[in-house]
């Protein structure tokens, strides 16, 4: 039986004095929840503060991206190592927003994966389409080709040390989600992409949904068969939403 996991993505969102109210809402929220995992994942600055408010308690934190290197002369980067110092337990590698505005390639984000792994930080890999390309009807070619950079690279068993989340673009901030039925469709497709390979990874393989998951849609969502869960943008920044999207994950 898979665990629901839930997890906010903060996104450029933070300061101090409105995240330690924030978290320790969460931390009030969800104390008691023990069906379903929590984290939250936080702009760099804010690793500190998360691992001190947040270590010892059942809510993970991570960060949102990182460097494919190790260390060098890579102004500005920030290298998986550096996550496991602040003990970061996930990273968010390849969210539609890296891909979009930074152009992060299906490779660079193999890459990251591939360091992640090694560094001993779970993955969050995003895959998904964007509306011109769900339109096209090309939703399952998109997501595959996402999907096999990253197993040519790192092999099929990996993945049992990493989440796959499924953000259809057109989905996010947008206001608008995927039907319970659209999502589940996509959610179904990754895992028998997975399982042509590997059914034991594949039935263990958390895969959440992220596109506008609010409290009043998650406990339709998170039903279905093949949605362990979600990757929460907006709704992680409210306390209490993001603790009754937790819940829902019951």
């Amino acid at each position: 039986m898979r665990r629901k996991l839930v997890v906010g993505n903060w996104k450029m969102f933070g300061r101090l004095a409105r995240n330690q109210a924030l978290l320790e809402g969460v931390l009030a929220g969800v104390r008691d929840l023990r069906n379903t995992d929590c984290a939250v994942c936080v702009p760099y600055p804010y690793l500190a503060q998360a691992q001190s408010l947040l270590q010892g308690s059942n809510v993970a934190w991570g960060a949102q991206n990182m460097s494919h290197h190790d260390e060098g002369a890579f102004t500005g980067e920030v290298a998986a190592g550096m996550l496991v110092e602040f003990g970061c337990g996930y990273v968010i590698l390849g969210h539609s927003e890296r891909r979009g505005l930074y152009h992060e390639s299906d490779e660079t984000v193999a890459m990251k994966f591939d360091a992640a792994i090694k560094a001993g930080l779970k993955p969050i890999l995003c895959v998904g389409e964007t509306l011109d390309e769900r339109e096209a009807d090309v939703t399952e070619e998109v997501v595959a080709r996402q999907l096999d950079v990253v197993i040519d690279r790192v092999g099929v068993k990996a993945l049992a040390k990493a989440v796959v989340a499924y953000e259809p673009v057109w989905a996010i901030g947008t206001g608008k989600t995927a039907s319970p039925e659209q999502a589940q469709a996509v959610h179904a497709f990754i895992r028998q992409r997975v399982a042509n390979l590997d059914s034991q990874v594949a039935q263990g393989l958390c895969i959440l949904y992220g596109g506008s998951v609010k409290a009043a849609n998650a406990s339709e969502l998170f039903s279905r068969a093949d949605i362990d869960g979600g990757l929460i943008g907006g709704a992680s920044l409210v306390a209490e939403d993001f603790v009754a999207i937790c819940r829902a994950g019951k």
